[in-house]
């Protein structure tokens, strides 16, 4: 094995670190790239997750150096104790992500750098005094969360490192919106459509008079005013819901026509979903409306405290 340096994240490490971000989200999602000043923007404050970003206590990010080059990375997060903190994260501390290059004949030890990194990640955890540990590899790219299947060498330094994937699955699929269905007659008689802003982007509503039977919510700001600006044409499902009385008779193929003649006079031109791999239905549906999978991720990573196995 060759020397590591584990060390904290210098300024100087910033365009290896988002190299080693963006390899890891294109494997996932394809074309999909972030900039430099967006990776580090996550190490400081993460604005997509506005909910529970306002509860880290404290945050660092540290890396593995092997023969002057950054081999992994990873980033932490303690969380506070107040009331104020959700009940799941109060105390707790995680692993943000962890990543590294997977071995390769011209850099055969890698994941000894990482496991090197993984040590120093349970040492700092150990030093937060967090009652509850967490891991996951959520990136500042859209369908990039959990473990995804693409990083079997991600998984296996997490299971390394301790941690058990005790969670759910949950599959990232994505749909050229050109493929989608256009828009048609509605399925039933009197059903109209009505557009407002809802909780997870625009929302398209089926009604019957003054009966909502179904709507879908298609967000269109994944680029952030710019931020993000790789994905000014890629938008995702916020929700897609039909009532129970009105399912299996075309109300939702019918939405999904209406969101996607929305979303190409907004030029998007893919569009992310999101399902739990036990949602067997929505899944059919959504390979029949045109939808392909991308990756099934594990979700949910926690190791009991304590030090390295």
């Amino acid at each position: 094995m060759s020397a590591v340096q584990v060390r904290p994240f210098r300024r100087g490490d910033r365009e290896q670190l988002s190299a080693l971000v963006n390899a890891h989200a294109q494997a996932v999602v394809p074309g999909i790239s972030v900039s430099v000043n967006t990776v580090l923007s996550q190490l400081e404050r993460d604005p997509g997750e506005f909910i529970v970003d306002p509860w880290v206590a404290e945050r660092t990010t540290l890396v593995a150096e092997q023969r002057g080059r950054v081999v992994a990375a990873a980033h932490l997060r303690r969380y506070g104790t107040g009331e104020e903190v959700g009940e799941g994260y109060r105390d707790a501390a995680e692993v943000g992500w962890l990543l590294f290059w997977p071995q390769a004949p011209y850099w055969p030890d890698s994941a000894d750098a990482a496991d090197a990194l993984a040590t120093a990640c349970l040492a700092q955890l150990g030093r937060w005094g967090a009652s509850r540990w967490y891991a996951d590899a959520s990136l500042p790219t859209p369908g990039v969360y959990g473990v995804p299947e693409q990083w079997p060498h991600v998984r296996a330094a997490f299971q390394r490192a301790g941690f058990v994937h005790d969670g759910h699955t949950e599959v990232v699929l994505l749909a050229r919106v050109d493929e989608l269905p256009r828009p048609s007659r509605p399925p039933m008689e009197g059903l109209a459509v009505r557009r407002a802003l809802g909780i997870n982007g625009t929302r398209l509503s089926a009604c019957l008079g003054d009966e909502v039977v179904g709507y879908v919510e298609v967000d269109t700001n994944l680029a952030e005013g710019g931020r993000l600006a790789q994905l000014a044409g890629w938008a995702d499902v916020g929700n897609l819901h039909v009532a129970e009385a009105f399912r299996r008779r075309g109300v939702a193929t019918w939405l999904l026509g209406q969101a996607a003649d929305w979303l190409r006079l907004a030029r998007v031109e893919r569009l992310l979903d999101y399902a739990d791999a036990e949602q067997h239905d929505r899944l059919a549906l959504l390979g029949r409306l045109g939808f392909r999978e991308l990756t099934r991720t594990a979700r949910g990573w926690t190791r009991q405290p304590g030090p390295p196995p």
